[in-house]
């Protein structure tokens, strides 16, 4: 629950002349600067983006810690560079995310009784491109090193400003670009040990509507906007064991991400300076790939995300240092489950299929917001690969993601007697994927 001073209460109650840039405060805070947090992605739980090549998504991302086909090698094992031929690689990648997203009120009432309703915000979801960059090349026999640009968590989700929930979010853009340079150790035939530097660059801007309480009784909304961003750091690590010539397993491990997002919350005639503390949680993963005959490649991971040290959200004033907001978000750590396939058509192409599961880090519907409408999901995934020419390949997927309902029992600001958005998300994904590998 947010720990609101009582200040911030009796501003909220405030109906006296109108004053610029006088609306509820403690409502808008929670609520907005929350979404830095939990702004959902439809490729992979909670705010994480799968997508990191074009490749992976015709087998959805199953065993990718232990593929090693490509430069993009770098995100999913950075020890999977020394399988790859002793040349420079290049792997351009782009998947486009195609997302619906409607909400269904079940009985939502209004702020305060007193200001209307809404409506059921339109379509939230729209289209997204996810781009993805990565080079590699050997220094010795047995040292690789590599380079990848991509962007590992975001979201953008829009309402219209008459939406129910309008108190609680309308607008949500985020996105954490990771530049990654990388290095690889051939111990000897069976091992190789990966590491890599995470160089994260955060942005966020978050939009919600909140009452102008001054002017009633005229029942007006104003936008406020908050902006911020903020530059981290992490590590990942990657092992690759070559147990027979036919099977190998992959594991790795990226590290959280502190974040201490410095930006601005805007509203007409305020400008408060203010600081949100992120973390983008850690990863790691264990795959297996494994040809059962010449053909036919089985391919399967399990991948755990640690978003437990997501429990709260601590919002503050730079100038003052005033905490504004200390809310409760409850995050869990989750769980996803690929199981793929690659036949081997031809010399020139392979085919790709693969399922997966995602667990979502929200569990129930008091913490769920309209920024994170975000539920457990199953992928479906078909692709290929097409060699061009001795150097060059492409790459190709489809993958449709099923998103499960879910509900939301929500109160605005933490305080039912203001207002609780009570309804349901119905959500799904289909995602595109094209990638361009060169070696030279």
């Amino acid at each position: 629950m947010p720990n609101i001073r009582p200040s911030a209460l009796r501003a909220l109650l405030h109906v006296s002349k109108p004053r610029s840039g006088s609306f509820i405060w403690p409502l808008l805070l929670p609520q907005f600067v929350g979404g830095l947090l939990v702004s959902g992605s439809v490729v992979a739980a909670g705010f994480g983006l799968q997508n990191q090549n074009g490749a992976g998504t015709g087998y959805a991302y199953a065993g990718a810690a232990a593929m090693a086909e490509d430069a993009s090698t770098i995100y999913f094992n950075p020890a999977g560079m020394t399988h790859l031929s002793a040349h420079h690689h290049v792997s351009g990648a782009l998947s486009v995310l195609v997302r619906s997203l409607r909400f269904s009120d079940t009985g939502s009432n209004p702020l305060m009784g007193i200001y209307p309703l809404g409506n059921s915000g339109g379509q939230g979801g729209g289209v997204a491109a996810i781009p993805a960059a990565y080079w590699t090349m050997p220094v010795t026999s047995r040292l690789r090193i590599g380079l990848g640009l991509s962007p590992t968590f975001g979201n953008a989700t829009k309402w219209n400003d008459s939406f129910i929930g309008r108190y609680q979010g309308t607008f949500s853009d985020i996105t954490a670009i990771n530049f990654n340079p990388s290095l690889a150790w051939q111990v000897n035939g069976a091992l190789s040990l990966g590491l890599g530097l995470n160089v994260v660059r955060f942005d966020a801007d978050l939009r919600t509507m909140s009452p102008a309480t001054a002017l009633l009784p005229v029942r007006a909304d104003i936008e406020t906007r908050m902006t911020g961003s903020d530059i981290g750091f992490g590590y990942n690590l990657g092992a690759m064991i070559q147990l027979t010539p036919a099977t190998r397993i992959g594991a790795t491990y990226r590290s959280a991400v502190d974040l201490k997002v410095e930006g601005h919350l805007k509203a007409p005639g305020s400008d408060i300076p203010t600081f949100v503390s992120v973390e983008l949680p850690a990863t790691a993963s264990l795959a297996l790939s494994h040809w059962i005959s010449e053909r036919w490649q089985l391919l399967g991971d399990l991948t755990w995300t640690g978003w437990n040290g997501i429990q709260a959200l601590t919002a503050g004033s730079r100038t003052s240092g005033t905490i504004l907001v200390n809310e409760r978000l409850a995050f869990r750590n989750s769980i996803r489950a690929g199981l793929g396939a690659q036949y081997r058509f031809s010399e020139a192409v392979r085919l790709r299929t693969g399922v997966a599961y995602d667990r979502s880090p929200v569990r129930n519907r008091e913490d769920r917001t309209v920024r994170l409408p975000d539920a457990d999901r199953i992928w479906l995934a078909f692709g290929f690969n097409c060699r061009l020419t001795e150097h060059t390949s492409i790459d190709t997927g489809y993958a449709y993601v099923f998103i499960g309902s879910a509900s939301i029992d929500r109160a605005t600001a933490d305080d039912p007697l203001l207002q609780k958005v009570h309804g349901r998300f119905d959500s799904s994904a289909h995602i595109f994927s094209v990638q361009l590998n060169h070696r030279f």
